[in-house]
């Protein structure tokens, strides 16, 4: 498989409380600071839900399970420290 994947440098500007998460978050996944934020981009431009899981979500409410969920799998909860799986759930499904 010889697949290359051509890159092209950019420059953003971003805040640097933001950037100091971007960093933190990458070097606890042992990433570069470039896959990481590569990674997180592709995750959200193909992983859009489709308009027939949104209506679901709005219904039920589980926009806010989901939103949840998605906040402490990227590390902006970094506070958070949960000691079972039932107890994240706990949390996630009782806000």
């Amino acid at each position: 498989m010889d697949t290359v994947i051509e890159r092209k440098p950019t420059s953003f500007r971003l805040r640097t409380d933001l950037l100091d998460i971007l960093r933190r978050n990458a070097v606890r996944q042992n990433r570069t600071l470039n896959n990481y934020v590569e990674s997180i981009l592709l995750d959200i431009v193909y992983n859009e839900p489709n308009d027939t899981t949104r209506a679901v979500g709005d219904r039920s409410g589980a926009n806010d399970t989901i939103i949840a969920i998605e906040e402490a799998m990227s590390g902006r909860n970094c506070n958070k420290v949960y000691s079972s799986a039932e107890e994240m759930m706990n949390d996630i499904l009782n806000d």
